[in-house]
């Protein structure tokens, strides 16, 4: 995800009523509070890269553990969904099954005010923090890193898959026995009609009967 989009996600106004906005409320911002849940929502745009991804609007199932900590709350979760793509090899389509862990911290509007102390010398690192709007989180640019970051770079419809023939492009999974014996190049068949047409001469010389006045050694 590029920081502009991050920035502009972590910038823009949480809705309440989307499957990715998580409410805190019940945690009462006590450290050790924790509550445990499941769901299932749709898949948000553009959660995949060129070669596979998630659909939009298809099924992802969450396993959410929130637990209010000092800072903020600690938001630990899987993610699991169907990848739709093609082989980089033989181009087919293909299904996969995705699972993807994250671990997110989520701090308090007012975390600023608390460690406005801290210390904040040439060593402190520049991360970028993401905030709970009142008691409401988006889920959304966390979920987004670790499904992308879980995908295959090069995925494959098989592990042994063959791919194509690079003469003709037939899928070799499909015809093993796939095979081009005779030759491409026109240059390289007209040497062999030529070498054939020799040799088919050469035996009939040797075929042809000869009298006493051939024969070069007679006088």
């Amino acid at each position: 995800m590029s920081d502009r989009r991050k920035q502009e996600a972590l910038n823009a106004p949480l809705d309440p009523r989307s499957p990715l906005v998580l409410d805190t409320r019940e945690l009462g911002r006590r450290p050790g509070a924790l509550k445990e849940f499941s769901r299932t929502v749709p898949a948000p745009a553009d959660l995949g890269i060129e070669v596979i991804g998630v659909p939009q609007g298809s099924p992802m199932e969450l396993d959410l553990r929130l637990e209010s900590v000092m800072e903020g709350v600690l938001v630990t979760g899987t993610a699991r969904a169907r990848l739709k793509g093609e082989c980089v090899r033989c181009l087919e389509p293909l299904e996969q099954e995705c699972e993807a862990d994250f671990q997110e911290m989520f701090s308090y509007p007012d975390a600023d005010d608390r460690s406005r102390f801290a210390d904040t010398g040439d060593d402190a690192e520049d991360e970028e923090t993401f905030r709970l709007e009142g008691d409401l989180l988006d889920l959304e640019p966390v979920l987004r890193d670790a499904v992308v970051l879980s995908l295959p770079l090069q995925p494959v419809c098989q592990e042994d898959c063959p791919g194509l023939c690079p003469r003709c492009g037939a899928r070799l999974a499909d015809d093993p026995g796939h095979d081009h014996n005779e030759a491409v190049d026109i240059r390289w068949a007209a040497l062999e009609g030529l070498a054939g047409s020799m040799r088919d001469g050469e035996k009939d010389e040797d075929n042809e009967p000869r009298t006493a006045g051939d024969d070069p050694q007679e006088k």
